[in-house]
């Protein structure tokens, strides 16, 4: 601690801040992990001991590689690290193998891979407009951004205690962001490649990236009114754009179409035999489908409209993935989630293009691009929240009404992450760790914006208020209630709903501000 506080004085926050969360990491090493740590050691034996040509066939664990090429090249160069520390770990046959040097080494592999998410946070901070820099140090939006990102809560507990590797995935996405303000244009559209071939999820903001660089960097110059100037438009630009795109993708899947093999990576990637929703409902509007569909059943039955013999058995919330019916709303086709969030994104699109609001507008539009795929995507997973909550921190510094939308959908997209950590070990961590992040975040940013109103009115702030009287509930009384063998989903359930509100009310209220803020010339900053 000393060692930091001389950092903080000296002027090296940033690197302080770097060196505190590193060390916090560390002490999570042997925390709970869950089902994902195997995961990545059954992806670890499979490229390590097995031709490229098995990957994507291999079926040994039900864990099966199902990431892009550049993921499983990523998992086999570390898989020669790997091998100094456990030989068995490599071993495909060696189903839920665990050992300590495998936990050490994959707990490390996280941490020091995540030095290009530190570094991608450094290279954003550098946009960052200082015009409401505070005279003290913790009032300066650069330091409030970087703590919010090198220290965000959901990043934190999905990869250091639950276990994953989004750290660095991310600073792939936050350094192209970064790329892309400072107008290297190129050197952003090529980290963005290079990720979507690392992970596929990374689709959802594509749109965004596509629009942004036809409109900003394809056509050179605006009318006077900030209307596109048509005769701007430079084809060898285009050019290059889809030359790089096309040379990523020819080194990622290259060698699986010279084998054949394309449709069956494909296939592994886009399982559309998994049900709707995953096994805890994500809080987006497809739990409020499904419980509307629940209630509509139950009232059903009481008034004697619907057969009880005709109601399907399986229950959409006992952990099952694969496809289900709904009893009294129309079943949900990936088709229809497709169309419901290409309208969704739409009007996002169509504002980043005909009203163009510089880097604001770019960043605005990918996380409400990020959060639309999340409300209407089939089978996402509660951790693709952190899509849309870590680049609306860069937003929630530069604006009020931003800074308003980031509470909440930060704290409502954190809190539904809890029920990853279910052991009773981790339950103080969890909560200690959000409280402090989050009082953090609502204090810091008032801070920041208090020439202006709340930040919160009272409607959001007895909204966010109950989430403690729901946590309450879930871990302290339900478990003691008879209602714990009859309806063992009831926490999952009502933290889902309740999350959903949430996350709903911020998607809603970010995509009017897209609307109605006015739009603006060139800036360098945001």
């Amino acid at each position: 601690m000393a060692v930091l506080r001389i950092a903080m004085n000296g002027g090296n926050w940033f690197s302080a801040l770097a060196l505190g969360v590193t060390l916090f990491k560390c002490l999570l090493i042997p925390t709970y992990h869950s089902t994902d740590f195997e995961v990545h050691r059954n992806w670890l034996a499979i490229t390590h001991s097995l031709p490229i040509s098995q990957w994507y066939y291999e079926a040994t664990s039900e864990w099966t590689l199902d990431y892009p090429p550049f993921f499983a090249w990523f998992e086999y160069a570390l898989s020669h690290v790997a091998k100094y520390f456990d030989q068995e770990m490599l071993n495909v046959q060696n189903l839920n193998y665990f050992s300590s040097s495998t936990l050490l080494f994959q707990r490390l592999s996280v941490i020091f891979t995540d030095g290009l998410f530190v570094y991608a946070v450094h290279e954003c901070c550098k946009c960052i407009d200082g015009k409401k820099a505070g005279k003290e140090l913790t009032e300066k939006p650069k330091f409030i951004l970087s703590v919010l990102l090198l220290w965000n809560f959901g990043l934190l507990i999905v990869d250091h205690i639950h276990f994953q590797y989004n750290g660095f995935l991310f600073g792939l996405m936050l350094l192209s962001i970064a790329r892309l303000f400072q107008k290297r244009h190129k050197e952003g559209a090529l980290l963005f490649a290079v990720l979507l071939h690392f992970k596929h999820i990374y689709l959802y903001v594509a749109p965004t990236y596509g629009i942004y660089l036809l409109r900003s960097y394809c056509f050179t110059a605006n009318k006077p009114d900030g209307s596109i100037r048509w005769n701007s438009f430079n084809f060898f630009r285009l050019i290059s754009l889809g030359l790089i795109v096309f040379l990523v993708s020819v080194l990622s899947l290259g060698p699986f179409l010279a084998m054949d093999q394309l449709p069956q990576v494909i296939s592994r990637l886009f399982p559309f035999k998994r049900g709707l929703c995953h096994a805890y409902w994500a809080p987006n509007f497809w739990a409020l489908y499904n419980v509307l569909d629940k209630t509509l059943c139950v009232i059903g039955l009481q008034l004697r409209i619907l057969d009880p013999s005709k109601i399907p058995k399986a229950s959409m919330t006992s952990g099952l993935v694969q496809q289900f019916q709904h009893t009294v709303l129309p079943s949900v086709t990936p088709l229809a989630t497709l169309v419901c969030t290409l309208i969704a994104i739409l009007p996002s699109v169509f504002c980043l293009w005909f009203k163009p609001q510089g880097p604001r507008g770019f960043l605005r539009c990918l996380v409400l691009c990020a959060l639309s795929s999340f409300m209407f995507g089939w089978h996402v997973h509660e951790k693709a929240i952190l899509l849309a909550i870590l680049p609306m921190s860069l937003l929630s510094v530069g604006k009020a009404g931003d800074a308003s939308i980031f509470l909440i959908l930060t704290t409502t997209g954190h809190y539904s992450l809890f029920p990853l950590l279910f052991t009773a070990p981790e339950l103080p961590i969890k909560i200690l760790l959000m409280l402090l992040f989050t009082i953090y975040s609502i204090f810091s940013l008032k801070t920041l914006f208090r020439k202006e109103k709340p930040l919160l009115n009272w409607l959001e702030t007895f909204y966010l208020l109950g989430l403690a009287p729901l946590e309450a509930f879930c871990e302290f009384i339900f478990p003691f209630t008879s209602w714990k063998f009859q309806y063992p989903f009831m926490p999952l359930l009502l933290t889902s709903v309740y999350c959903a509100m949430g996350v709903t009310y911020a998607w809603f209220k970010l995509s009017v501000s897209a609307w109605t803020d006015p739009p603006v010339g060139k800036t360098k900053k945001w």
